[in-house]
């Protein structure tokens, strides 16, 4: 049996639990994000773009957050708008330059795989698989969060620009919080230790302050600011208080280290060494 295919059982020979995981947590933000498309599709249509450029828009750009900054401006101050729409677009997607580098080891070698992976590195295929703990759920996870999002996205953007003078007002619905719902999800169990919780609040309160003032994109940038600085500077994080190391997680199924045993002789491998 291949490496691969070992990946996908446990010892018993049954499914592989984390594989089961990655799959539902990527059928679920899938479906949250896709539903979302639809509020797109009416917004684009009413802000003057039509159907066909709507759904070139879903198919080619396949980024959310950029697509509404392209829209909104549009919509505000119509074709003489569209540099600073441009801009405005790009700018939000500056942060999928750095998922690309983060996914990289998950996505692999292959130009063919790492072109088609470029489509769909976004922050939920992202966020899905970061999520794992095991290197075959963390492809696993990528890849159905993106394929699952980019076919809904796309379906649910013609659906929203055909039925937008129907459908009104998609907040209405509740669907503009679709996708925070899903972030939130998936960032709630991670929300563990001090610093991990510092981070998520002081992030979120520079966010909020700054975007009455700033252009779309930018507070997104600036609050990413702070995990950087905490992470380069270690803040709140948990130091041995005798060699100034950074101790090891114990999380829940983690070993502890054993204790050296008095006379004899014990060869630290790290965790990847203990069975």
């Amino acid at each position: 049996m291949s490496p691969h295919r070992r990946a996908r059982r446990d010892a018993d020979g049954q499914p592989n639990p984390e594989a089961r995981r990655a799959r539902r947590q990527a059928l679920g933000v899938a479906l949250a994000t896709s539903v979302y498309g639809v509020s797109f599709g009416a917004l684009s249509v009413a802000s003057g773009l039509d159907v066909w450029q709507t759904c070139i828009l879903s198919l080619v750009m396949f980024t959310g957050g950029s697509q509404f900054a392209f829209v909104g401006v549009i919509g505000a101050g119509g074709l003489a708008a569209a540099p600073a729409a441009i801009a405005s677009a790009a700018l939000l997607g500056v942060r999928n330059v750095a998922y690309g580098m983060r996914m990289s080891p998950v996505i692999g070698r292959g130009l063919l795989r790492r072109a088609s992976a470029a489509q769909f590195t976004i922050d939920e295929s992202t966020a899905v698989s970061l999520a794992q703990t095991t290197p075959h759920a963390r492809t696993l996870g990528f890849w159905l969060t993106g394929l699952g999002i980019y076919l809904g996205w796309n379906i649910m953007t013609l659906i929203g620009a055909l039925l937008g003078d129907v459908l009104g007002d998609p907040k209405a619905y509740g669907l503009d919080a679709a996708a925070a719902a899903a972030f939130l999800a998936l960032l709630w169990p991670r929300l563990r230790g001090r610093q991990a919780i510092a981070v998520g609040v002081a992030a979120a309160v520079v966010a909020t302050v700054l975007t009455p003032g700033l252009m779309p994109g930018m507070p997104v940038l600036l609050a990413a600011v702070v995990a950087i600085v905490v992470g380069w500077f270690n803040w709140l994080g948990r130091v041995d208080d005798s060699s100034g190391s950074l101790r090891q997680p114990q999380g829940p199924g983690r070993p502890t280290d054993p204790e050296p045993v008095e006379g004899s002789k014990r060869v630290d491998q790290g965790w990847d060494g203990l069975p």
